[in-house]
């Protein structure tokens, strides 16, 4: 099969890559075409997931597909984006025909969930990696950062940490666990959905804002440092699944919620007098701290003292 070949009958003839809101022109041409609305900026963000560093190098290509691209648009959600389009540079080792069927299939399962439009890409031969870039629009000065929180907002996330992390094990095949605990677990590692309505509801009312991917403790220093303030986290407010909880034990679940990462579940600074409304419509949403004045992030024990966390997210060096 060659690499045309491969797009066509893979990837350009999926419904995902038949166009969409924005999309003027897409596959089949040198670069695809987008249009924003008056008033509206273009949100941009790539990932690249390598077999063995970010998922198994043997995994189901089902629900790879749609992990890569559920990764890919949390970014999005972290901005307060609306979905518009992605692309995909795909590089394998083969080209299996199974294998590929699987995995656009998974690709078209999460373009559907999220609204976005597949307009190009590139296929290469070499080991196996995925890279994807998601397109969204937002309006003018209204987009999301990680700048902007302060000194008495509350610190929240958007709904249970840790599960991801806690399913890391089972999806290596290092241990087992009963389907009820397993499942729900297992589907956050494989199927996470970006939290692409909170994002949109926060603008206007989040200060600050990031997905959490590398782990909480980690990606509340992205906040705290591009806002020039400090955050204190309390470990008795970190909302932890019943699931994780049978699994890994208090401490582990406790552990993989503050380090263990790939969460893709919204972190925000946010108002005392906006939170009623928030929750309302989220009640996922939980407080699990504050901004104060300083630097770093602090973590509390409910007695309000330190507690030392020397691995605190993913590190890729």
């Amino acid at each position: 099969m060659g690499e045309f070949e491969l797009i066509q009958r893979y990837f350009a003839a999926a419904p995902c890559a038949q166009g969409g809101d924005g999309v003027v022109g897409g596959i089949g041409d040198d670069c695809a075409l987008l249009a924003l609305p008056p008033g509206e900026q273009l949100a941009v963000s790539t990932d690249t997931l390598v077999a063995g560093v970010h998922f198994p190098s043997v995994c189901d290509p089902f629900l790879l597909g749609q992990r890569a691209l559920a990764v890919a648009a949390s970014d999005l959600a972290a901005m307060g984006a609306m979905p518009m389009a992605f692309t995909l540079a795909l590089t394998l080792d083969q080209a299996d025909a199974a294998w590929l069927e699987a995995f656009a299939s998974g690709l078209q399962h999460m373009a559907a969930a999220c609204a976005l439009a597949l307009v190009g890409g590139d296929t290469t031969r070499g080991p196996l990696s995925l890279t994807l870039t998601v397109f969204g629009r937002v309006p003018v000065a209204q987009a999301l950062t990680r700048a902007g929180a302060r000194v008495g907002d509350l610190l929240c996330v958007g709904g249970a940490l840790g599960d991801a992390a806690g399913a890391l094990p089972l999806v290596l095949g290092q241990r087992e666990a009963a389907a009820e605990i397993a499942a729900p677990l297992l589907a956050r590692y494989w199927s996470p959905m970006p939290q692409l309505a909170l994002g949109q509801a926060l603008r206007g009312q989040a200060t600050a804002a990031l997905d959490i991917s590398d782990g909480l403790l980690a990606d509340c220093g992205h906040i705290a440092k591009a806002s020039h303030v400090a955050l204190q986290v309390e470990a008795q407010r970190i909302p932890q699944s019943a699931a994780l909880r049978a699994l890994a034990g208090q401490e582990g679940a406790l552990s993989c919620a503050l380090s263990g990462g790939d969460d893709y579940r919204l972190l925000f600074t946010l108002p005392p007098e906006r939170l009623s409304g928030i929750q309302a419509d989220w009640p996922d949403v939980r407080v699990i701290g504050q901004v104060v004045a300083g630097h770093g992030v602090h973590l509390l024990d409910a007695a309000g003292q330190a507690i030392d966390v020397p691995q605190r997210g993913y590190q890729h060096f």
